[in-house]
């Protein structure tokens, strides 16, 4: 199991455009991958449960993965929030 945690460096958050491009990263993993504020975390594979988390630029989320492929999910989601979501500043 891994927990780290992650920071939303892109402009806008965690808004609908980024938790989606997040859903299409985490999905495609058998790993329960779960993100969130200190002890309340959701499940990153919910659009829904992302959106209310409310994460905009600045907010640390914890990141926590549990399974096979767990390794290769941690690297593909940091990639994305490093990435910045692949958004223009």
């Amino acid at each position: 199991m891994i927990d780290t945690t992650v920071d939303v460096i892109n402009k806008l958050g965690l808004h609908a455009r980024a938790s989606g491009k997040l859903i299409e990263v985490t999905t495609k993993f058998k790993s329960k991958i779960q993100i969130g504020k200190g002890e309340k975390l959701v499940d990153a594979k919910n659009i829904l449960s992302l959106l209310m988390l409310g994460a905009g630029k600045g907010t640390t989320l914890r990141l926590v993965i549990d399974g096979p492929d767990e390794e290769k999910a941690l690297s593909e989601v940091l990639a994305l929030f490093a990435a910045k979501f692949y958004e223009a500043d």
